[in-house]
């Protein structure tokens, strides 16, 4: 049933628990993961004023998503990672749906309140505007 999966990762805890899910539903269905992890303008214009070479960048990136590429090295379960470059919410959705997945898997986010009712979450935005059906992991 769900032999194409999207996995939408920051690296962070949620990232991690939401990867744990994406192998067991792939596991289930003998499916794969595409793994998406997106660098947002100002993430971009930080990574270039820190560090000097292009290469450099890229290892600082790779190290924020290496505990979700451990977790599914270990699973044996075929699997690729994409590197985005955009707003989180509407490169997701783009990709996802260009892509025709099965499902599309997200942490959630700890934002406040307050946050979420002026900017929305990026898990909000994708559950939204994705065609296939999304699965928000707290």
């Amino acid at each position: 049933m769900y032999k194409r999966i999207l996995l939408a990762t920051d690296g962070s805890d949620h990232s991690l628990r939401s990867t744990e899910h994406a192998i067991h539903l792939a596991k289930c269905s003998e499916g794969t993961i595409d793994v998406v992890f997106v660098i947002d303008g100002d993430t971009s214009k930080k990574d270039v004023l820190r560090h000097a070479n292009k290469i450099e960048i890229e290892k600082r990136r790779r190290e924020k998503i290496q505990p979700v590429e451990e977790r599914l090295e270990q699973s044996d379960v075929p699997h690729e990672v994409h590197m985005l470059h955009g707003e989180p919410g509407p490169s997701i959705v783009k990709f996802a749906n260009e892509g025709e997945y099965d499902c599309t898997i997200i942490g959630s986010r700890g934002l406040n309140q307050l946050q979420t009712l002026v900017l929305g979450s990026v898990s909000h935005k994708v559950a939204k505007r994705v065609e296939s059906p999304v699965m928000i992991v707290k």
